[in-house]
């Protein structure tokens, strides 16, 4: 929207809209995630390419070998956020990306660029946390890349404000409408509303669906779900402290 000001608008100029209305930090995010991909895609030979999952995917196995070898515990340390950096194809990367796009904007609109990561890392951690505890003992090799957890943690926490009435007031003096936005719902208003309730139901259901698939499509869609359910419960959580802090 562009405001009325009180010299006419040089020619060339008049009507034009901006191209990306992402915020900056959204596109930046975005940016990182294109260029790794496509560094790890177009540069990276095979050998090192397993080198760049070996030091910076998430792999659960390494709590077992770490109770024998502490060197193989250390990379714990930054996998649990690194992984979420990574992506196996280019159509992996532009779900999460497109995915990213929509729920990262009104949260950094709404807390700004810090807290926004700051909720997608810890998501995508809570990700990294749960699919651990489901894979650990499954006696195979499982190793976790991509944005989802991140993404999920970002979608948990924009459900909590982005299905609320807008709320508006009167100034006291002057009587010119002011709109306050939206306000966090908690939990119990947050399943009270019928289209954040809508909302989360399916998208619990889904995901938790998705160990289901191989007896419908006859095979493993190699879909973290975990990774998705523990995002999205972090996220819906840890929204509210940052929602403090703005107030």
């Amino acid at each position: 929207m562009s405001e009325q000001g009180g010299e006419p608008a040089k020619a060339g100029q008049a009507g034009r809209e901006p191209i990306f209305l992402l915020p900056g930090a959204v596109t930046a995010v975005i940016g990182v995630l294109v260029a790794i991909h496509l560094a790890s895609s177009m540069v990276l030979n095979q050998t090192a390419l397993l080198q760049l999952y070996f030091w910076f995917a998430f792999q659960p196995l390494r709590i077992l070998a770490g109770m024998e070898d502490i060197s193989m515990a250390v990379p714990l340390i930054w996998t649990p956020f690194s992984h979420a950096l990574l992506h196996g194809s280019w159509e992996h990367l532009g779900v999460n990306a497109a995915w990213f796009a929509i729920f990262a904007t009104p949260v950094t609109r709404r807390y700004g660029a810090g807290p926004m990561l700051a909720i997608f890392f810890i998501s995508a951690a809570a990700g990294a946390a749960l699919f651990a505890a489901t894979t650990l003992y499954s006696g195979q090799y499982a190793y976790l890349i991509g944005a989802s957890g991140g993404v999920a943690g970002l979608t948990g926490a924009a459900v909590r404000f982005i299905f609320q009435p807008i709320l508006v007031t009167r100034h006291p003096e002057t009587g010119e409408r002011i709109v306050l936005g939206r306000q966090l719902a908690g939990l119990r208003q947050l399943w009270a509303d019928k289209r954040a309730r809508f909302f989360t139901l399916i998208w619990v259901v889904v995901n938790a669906a998705v160990p289901l698939a191989p007896l419908f499509v006859g095979q493993d869609l190699g879909i973290a779900w975990q990774a998705h359910l523990g995002g999205f419960v972090a996220g819906l959580l840890v929204v509210g402290l940052f929602e403090r802090r703005a107030r």
